[in-house]
């Protein structure tokens, strides 16, 4: 990927070239995010993607650190996690060059979530979504990163499945996850659809016949498959539960902590639960 830049009240506005001559447009802007005494870097960014036919933005905080990919809840946006004071409460990992915080648009409401559309369709964009994640994504993060920074899926609800199905399926460019009240059988989303391309963006479904080592090998070599849930209101402290086993049976080492009926599916609760899991995991 070619790049070319200018400077814009002194940062780089790219122009990216990809590898097969398709030229994206890139804004870059840089906003200090004031978390109570602190200033936090915070850079917006947004390209035209080819996966998905559309300009996508993203957010991230921090200048240092292993990446942490935010995928939002449901059908919210890149800036989903930020309305929700999360980087207020992730503020001391950031700032200390810990993690470095990356979160993207969903398309959820231009698949599973729009009822407006043929199921058929609302698989394939799912899966245009995948290939954004690896092909654009992924580059933009080492792009601003390093070559070397470890890359961890995170999400909740909703986005606890995509993060856990980015990393099983590119276990080699994704070095590990952290679901918060996931679900990861993908049929809870599809109201009865069932074709090959929900099987395999369904992590209850397609693991458990995974024998690629190829793929197990990869997936088995993360020290970094965190799965979280509360067993309050609108908590499945089961659903992950058979997940887990799902995992053990074909001998990945992943870590369960099902919190108690106290911890609810809201945003109190992946507050307490992701800047624990930054701290005593990590």
């Amino acid at each position: 990927m070619q790049q070319s830049a200018i400077e814009i009240y002194g940062r780089k506005l790219k122009r990216l070239v990809c590898d097969d001559g398709y030229s994206s447009k890139f804004f870059y802007q840089l906003i200090k995010y004031k978390t109570k005494n602190r200033i936090m870097q915070r850079e917006l960014s947004s390209w035209y993607s080819p996966a998905l036919g559309a300009d996508m933005p993203i957010a991230s905080y921090g200048h240092y650190g292993f990446a942490i990919l935010l995928v939002p809840t449901a059908a919210a946006d890149y800036l989903e996690y930020e309305r929700f004071l999360m980087m207020d409460v992730l503020a001391p990992f950031i700032d200390s060059g810990k993690c470095r915080i990356f979160s993207v648009n969903s398309i959820n409401n231009e698949s599973w979530l729009n009822n407006e559309m043929a199921a058929e369709h609302k698989a394939i964009r799912h899966n245009q979504f995948n290939d954004y994640i690896f092909n654009e994504v992924v580059p933009f993060i080492r792009t601003n990163t390093s070559a070397d920074t470890m890359i961890y899926t995170c999400g909740a609800s909703f986005g606890a499945l995509h993060a856990m199905n980015l990393f099983l399926k590119r276990p080699d460019i994704i070095n590990g996850v952290i679901s918060m009240s996931g679900l990861y059988d993908l049929t809870e989303y599809t109201k009865g659809f069932w074709d090959e391309q929900v099987y395999f963006n369904s992590p209850m479904h397609y693991v458990p016949n995974l024998e690629d080592s190829w793929y197990l090998d990869r997936i088995k070599a993360s020290h970094h498959v965190h799965i979280y849930t509360g067993s309050g209101n609108y908590e499945d402290p089961d659903g992950s539960r058979h997940f887990s086993q799902v995992l053990w049976d074909k001998g990945i080492w992943h870590e369960l902590d099902v919190w108690g009926p106290d911890i609810h599916h809201d945003w109190p609760t992946w507050r307490s639960m992701l800047p624990y899991i930054l701290d005593t995991k990590f």
